[in-house]
């Protein structure tokens, strides 16, 4: 098991606001990073059938490694991002054909960090990071939302890596 939180990057740009905030938030810290644009993650399937090229599962064991997942995400349209909003829709998988797996996330914190052009995020943001925690009997630690005119200076960025890196303890 890894110490260090491992951040899932969700943009539908490789180097735009979100990995900025990422990287900005995390600047000489040790995290992992795993990037979703760099996997194939096929949308769920109710017959639970996915070509061999699906990587879901790669990045499920990776996630197994680590005791604290961030999920980092633009707002798009008052949501998460479409790559993690797909992502979210197979773990669907983890309750019907992959229970084990589904049982080991039991334990595991989650974070979210957020990026977008409003003052605050939009109402019911973090209700699916929430509930989904609480589905697989994780911890959800709260959010980290900044402003894309924030980036540079990122206010209140200690106390929130603090949560990170303490377990919120």
């Amino acid at each position: 098991m890894h110490n260090s939180p491992l951040v899932i990057l969700s943009s539908a740009r490789k180097n735009g606001d979100t990995h900025q905030l990422v990287s900005n938030l995390f600047l000489g810290k040790d995290v992992a990073l795993l990037d979703l644009l760099d996997y194939h993650v096929t949308p769920y399937s109710y017959k639970g059938e996915y070509p061999s090229h699906d990587q879901f599962l790669t990045i499920l064991m990776d996630i197994l490694k680590h005791d604290s997942i961030v999920f980092a995400t633009p707002v798009y349209w008052y949501a998460m991002s479409g790559s993690l909003k797909n992502f979210f829709d197979r773990l669907t998988d983890l309750v019907t054909i992959n229970k084990t797996i589904g049982r080991q996330m039991k334990g595991k914190t989650i974070y979210l960090l957020a990026v977008g052009a409003e003052n605050v995020l939009p109402s019911g943001f973090e209700v699916p990071f929430a509930q989904t925690s609480t589905y697989f009997d994780m911890e959800y630690k709260g959010c980290y939302y900044c402003r894309t005119d924030e980036l540079l200076t990122m206010p209140d960025k200690e106390s929130f890596l603090y949560k990170i890196y303490t377990s919120g303890k």
